[in-house]
Order: C-alpha cells, then structure tokens, then sequence
C-alpha cells in the first residue's frame, strides 16, 4: 500500500506504513551524513513533542485553533512522549536547512497519527495540515533551538545524577584509604608523602566542581525563544501565544521555562550552547586526569608503580598469556577526547550565526548530545568498573616512601635547602637512605630523624620554630 503526498516542489509516493511525509522523505534522501537519526536521541524526540503539544494547546487557548484539531494533535504528542512511533523520526541529525526537517518530521507524525485518530487516513492534509496546524505560531527558528534545550535539560539532569553518585562512591572509597600512605609525585618524580584518602578527596572536589558548573549551564537551557517565530518579530503569531506557550510547556514538563528578553537576539544567538559545551569539555578534562592516574598507579603490577590493583576486565593481550590491560581508564579517555573534539564543533558552529539565524544549528544538536551521552557514559564506566572496586596495595604505596629521596624534602626546615639537597645527592649517587645518610654525617640523633621521616608527620603543616 502506497500513499501520494506533495510539497510545492512536486509530488512523491510514499509506503502507507510510515507516518511521516514528503518533507520527511526528501530529507531522508537528501542527507545521509551521520547514520544516526532524530529517533536515537529519545530525549530531543519527547522534547520536541512536548514542545509541539504546549503549542497546540496554547493556540488553542488564545482561539486561534479549533480545540477538537488541538486535542487530537495534542494525544498524538502523548504517544511520542511515552515512547511510542520511535522509529517515525529518520532524518539525520546532520541536515542543511537550520533544522527545518526535523521540525517537519514531527509535524508531519503528529499530524497522521492525529488523523487516524479522527478517522482519516494518512496524508488526508485537507483535514489537519502539517503546517497549517502542527507549526501553527511556530518557525522552526524557535521550535527546533527550543526543544534543543528542553531535552539538554533531561541529558543534563541524567549526567547531574551520576555525577552526584560518582563523587560519593569517590568520597566513600577516600573514606577507606584513610591510613594507605603514598608517595606524593610532581612532573612524575618523587615529592613528599601524602594519603591514597587524599588522592581520592581531591578527584572528588574535582567532580563537585563539575557539578556546580553544568548547574549554572544547565539554567541557560530553561531560556527560551517560543514565540519569536521566523527572526524573532513573532510574525504569524498570536500576541498572547508566547506567554501561553510556556505556561503549557510548564504543565506538560513539570519544569519552569521563561523566554529570552530579547527573542530577535536570542533566535540568532548560540553562545548558550557554547557554554554548556565548556562545561561538559572541563568535566572531561577532570576525568582525563583520573582516569590517567589511576591508570599510572595501577602500572606494573611488578616493574610499574604497582600502588593500586585495577579490577581485571578481560585478558590484555592475544599473544602475552597473563597480561590485563587498564582497558577501563582507556575507554574513558577516547570518550572525553571525543567530547573535546565535540567542543570544538559546537564552537565553530556557533560562530556561522549570520544576520538572523543560525543555519548550522543541527551540528551544534549533534555534537551537543552526543557529549552528553558519552560524558554521562564515562562517568558511569570509570566509577562503576574501575573505582568501586578497585584495591589498594598498602605495603607497596608505602615501601615507595621509605626507598624514596624525596622524604629528605622533611629537613629542610631543620637542616636548610643546601644541606637537604647534599644528602639527596648522596642517597642518589649510593642508594643509600637519606635518614641513615643524615645520620652518618652527625647532623641528627636517631630518635629525631625518626620522628622527622615518620611517614604520618609529613602529611600536615609542622614547622613551628623561627628560622
């Protein structure tokens, strides 16, 4: 069974099984960029029909639409919200057109499942039209841009969340490492001792300060610009649709959106996109570091640092019997390399918005979810296969202090820079220890140097004589 549509460039045929239309087709054969679809995005899928549904109503609400059209269309958004139709959205995330057929994808399934609903059939336009109804008040201008950040609200509060688990399983692991003594290192050489709790406290900051930056981006996603239609004048729009429009969307998300002041601005405007990437960008940057640490503290098990022990994932090597690879921080970094190259799409994107628009917003959409799906999926592996349970090798982290130079670092307030540098030569040149050196050269008596090279005495502030 085959169906005719038509568009003002002609008409086409179309199987009778889809419930999507000729402005879907032709862009369904005119890009095929990506390989993925507005459906693998369900969250930008019930963002843009919660967006369709608040409109309907709210058109309907300042008279301008016929409420039996308005109702029929809005249960259509209600399938889509709950899941349903998925695979009605085809159009590739990568499109010319500012996004134009994705906005007309979802017309035009709204407008045939509200038609079947009705009793007509598919494609029946003359009866409730993909522009005339579902993009009644709306451009794409403002529709496309708006549901783009309804559903980076639903990516973001998903990633808050396990960003919010994440820094407690690190707090609680800290909380375990409490008495686990390790060498301190900077530029990767020996420093001075330091806790497995500390290392662990501060990847926790790190994360906390994740979160209260993807807060703040996150707010900029509640800015809308429903309302502004083509440029942001509201041409073809009712004068009361704006307001309305939000006090529906409110009602169908649960979740507070205003309009931008100025919507001929913000219709042409994408810095906020930009913000949210820097975001997702500097969450990546502190996840690199972690995943690189742990990575190095699990080197060996013999001829590396050896200070932790990874969870074994998989055999690491098809022709080394025994080897296991730290595949986990691995994976990690591809991902937030991935984000970073991401970040740099979003950037060059947002900087073609030319006179009123910007045509190139799709590549920010993809580039932007794709981060988010990917950060959120790091954050997820990393905590979940290697720092949940991974386990610390205590008599190793501390056999690194008592063999390294660096603790000579302690003598410096006893001894001075000249002579604490003169034993480091020496414990380098001979391999001897630096207290055994200290003491050779009458510097100290035993019982002092032990108690200055306590490996627990050099993990606070301790100076307390006048030099």
């Amino acid at each position: 069974m085959s169906r005719k549509e038509h568009d003002f460039i002609g008409e086409l045929e179309l199987s009778d099984d889809v419930y999507y239309g000729v402005q879907t087709y032709r862009a369904l054969n005119n890009f095929k960029m990506t390989g993925h679809r507005f459906k693998d995005y369900p969250f930008f899928v019930k963002a843009f029909a919660q967006i369709k549904k608040s409109a309907c109503l709210a058109n309907a609400e300042v008279g301008v639409l016929d409420e039996n059209i308005a109702n029929a269309m809005a249960a259509a958004c209600d399938k889509i919200i709950a899941g349903e139709y998925q695979n009605q959205f085809v159009v590739d995330m990568i499109q010319g057109g500012a996004g134009t057929s994705t906005n007309m994808n979802m017309n035009e399934v709204v407008v045939n499942l509200a038609l079947e609903s009705q009793g007509h059939k598919k494609g029946e336009y003359q009866y409730i039209h993909p522009n005339d109804h579902a993009n009644l008040g709306q451009s794409t201008n403002d529709t496309y841009p708006s549901s783009i950040k309804v559903a980076s609200v639903y990516y973001l509060n998903e990633l808050l969340d396990k960003l919010e688990w994440f820094s407690g399983l690190l707090r609680t692991r800290a909380k375990e490492f409490k008495d686990i003594i390790k060498m301190g290192r900077t530029e990767l050489e020996d420093a001075v001792p330091t806790t497995l709790e500390n290392t662990f406290n501060a990847f926790g900051s790190f994360v906390d300060s994740d979160m209260e930056n993807i807060k703040k981006a996150r707010d900029l996603m509640t800015v809308l610009n429903m309302g502004a239609t083509a440029i942001g004048t509201g041409i073809n729009c009712h004068p009361d649709y704006s307001k309305t429009v939000l006090k529906k969307l409110k009602e169908v998300t649960g979740i507070t959106f205003t309009n931008a002041k100025d919507l001929i601005a913000a219709t042409q405007d994408t810095a906020d996109y930009v913000t949210v990437s820097a975001a997702l960008r500097t969450l990546a940057v502190h996840l690199i570091k972690i995943a690189n640490d742990l990575r190095l503290m699990n080197s060996g098990p013999r001829c590396g640092l050896g200070e932790i022990e990874l969870p074994k994932k998989q055999p690491g090597s098809s022709i080394m019997p025994g080897k296991v690879n730290p595949v986990i921080c691995e994976v990690t970094l591809e991902a937030c390399y991935q984000v970073m190259g991401n970040d740099l799409t979003v950037t060059l994107c947002a900087q073609r918005g030319e006179f009123e628009l910007n045509a190139v917003e799709p590549g920010i959409a993809y580039a932007l979810f794709n981060s988010m799906n990917l950060i959120t999926n790091a954050v997820t592996t990393i905590g979940e296969y290697a720092v949940k349970d991974l386990v610390p090798r205590t008599a190793d982290c501390l056999k690194s202090v008592m063999n390294s130079v660096g603790i000579v670092t302690a003598f410096n307030p006893y001894l001075g820079y000249e002579k604490s540098a003169s034993i480091a030569k020496e414990a380098l040149t001979t391999g001897k220890a630096v207290g055994d050196i200290c003491l050779e050269r009458g510097y100290m008596q035993k019982e002092e140097i032990d108690r200055i090279l306590e490996p627990k005495n050099m993990l606070n502030p301790s100076m307390t004589k006048k030099r």
